[in-house]
């Protein structure tokens, strides 16, 4: 076959060029599709970045000083100086317990008329009250009122006083995250968020308006086969999440200050596989629909919402039912995280890189395999 006949591998490009160009013209002209495709990823990138945190910092609790000693107001301040506690000192327990039915404390911490005198003979005790709706946070609270005690009493101990306290130092580390910072844990997993919102909620609404517009149907009346067809379509919104990728990364890295331990290239490689993914279920979706409405609904409910419930995004997949557990592993958000959450953290990690990566691979082949069929039947 010479090549510039229709079925020859230059007309092949042409048409797929040809598609491309037309693509990146109808998606630069459709406000809706800018605002999907960069606008709301950079507000993703702030929203997540700044506003949304896991750290639980300046909580309300009110302080109870029942003993005017200053052994008991020594203790109070170091609550008051702690980043942790936003405290107030009210004299009584009765003070107390009237702010945190009102709501405007989340925790009491009662120290007792009887406080100095106990501290001399060694068995001294502080009562944490934690208002208990949220139980996550109250788990975290008393922990943090814990290691404000400690901390007091390890200072008491180096200025010279007595301590009768076992003399045991508990030495804690942070692997992967030294600054304790939630950020280190969010910014990654917002990537699969950008990416899933342009490769497949985005994706499948623009496709779906083509067939309510009837423009698919032209292009039947054209020599462009099915994979031509899937090919130039994928072109441009596969540049625009590498585009939302590298707008990520550099948010993450040079903005909120995430270290990216792995390869860049790793990260590049195994995010176009992800893309594939998602970009395979859009076009998926809208082949099997036809409908914009059908199409985002679909959409948001296979890709979007899972990758932000049960990919490890937001809560660990080892608290979750074994039967909701399971479900996470037909889910491709689920290996992406993992990946990022390693190559950002970690580093090259391969016993996690391969395994993920591999299943990304095979998933993107079958979506692609699963839209030549869905397409060809609508074009036969």
């Amino acid at each position: 076959m010479k090549p510039g006949r229709p079925g020859g591998t230059r007309g092949k490009l042409r048409r797929i060029v040809a598609l491309a160009r037309k693509e990146t013209y109808q998606l630069t002209r459709d406000p809706s599709s800018i605002a999907i495709g960069m606008v709301m990823p950079a507000l993703l990138v702030l929203l997540f970045g700044y506003g949304l945190s896991l750290d639980v910092t300046n909580v309300p609790v009110a302080i109870a000083v029942e003993d005017p000693s200053p052994i008991a107001m020594d203790l109070a301040a170091g609550f008051r100086l702690s980043r942790y506690f936003d405290a107030v000192l009210v004299p009584s327990m009765a003070q107390a317990e009237q702010l945190m039915l009102d709501d405007e404390v989340k925790g009491i911490v009662r120290i007792r008329p009887d406080f100095s005198r106990h501290m001399a003979i060694g068995d001294a005790e502080v009562q944490v009250i934690l208002h208990g709706t949220d139980a996550n946070t109250a788990r975290i609270v008393q922990g943090y009122a814990q290691g404000a005690v400690a901390q007091w009493t390890a200072r008491r101990a180096a200025e010279g006083y007595t301590v009768t306290s076992p003399p045991v130092v508990v030495e804690s580390r942070l692997w992967f995250n030294e600054a304790n910072d939630s950020r280190y844990f969010l910014v990654p997993g917002l990537i699969v968020l950008v990416m899933t919102l342009i490769g497949a909620f985005l994706t499948a609404l623009v496709i779906a308006r083509e067939w309510e517009r009837g423009t698919f149907e032209a292009l039947f009346a054209t020599p462009v086969h099915t994979d031509e067809i899937l090919v130039g379509k994928t072109i441009p919104y596969f540049v625009m999440g590498m585009i939302g990728l590298a707008l990520c990364i550099v948010a993450g890295v040079f903005l909120f200050h995430v270290p990216l331990r792995g390869s860049i290239w790793i990260l590049v490689g195994v995010s176009m596989l992800y893309l594939l993914v998602a970009l395979g279920t859009g076009l998926w979706v809208s082949s099997v629909t036809k409908s914009q409405f059908v199409a985002s609904q679909l959409a948001l409910l296979l890709t979007f919402l899972p990758a932000m419930m049960l990919s490890g995004f937001l809560f660990d997949l080892r608290s979750m039912p074994a039967a909701v557990r399971a479900i996470t592993y037909i889910l491709p958000a689920r290996y992406y995280v993992a990946l990022l959450q390693t190559l950002f953290l970690a580093g090259d990690i391969w016993g996690v890189i391969i395994p993920n990566a591999a299943v990304l691979a095979v998933m993107a082949a079958g979506l692609l395999v699963m839209c030549r069929a869905a397409t060809r039947k609508r074009l036969a």
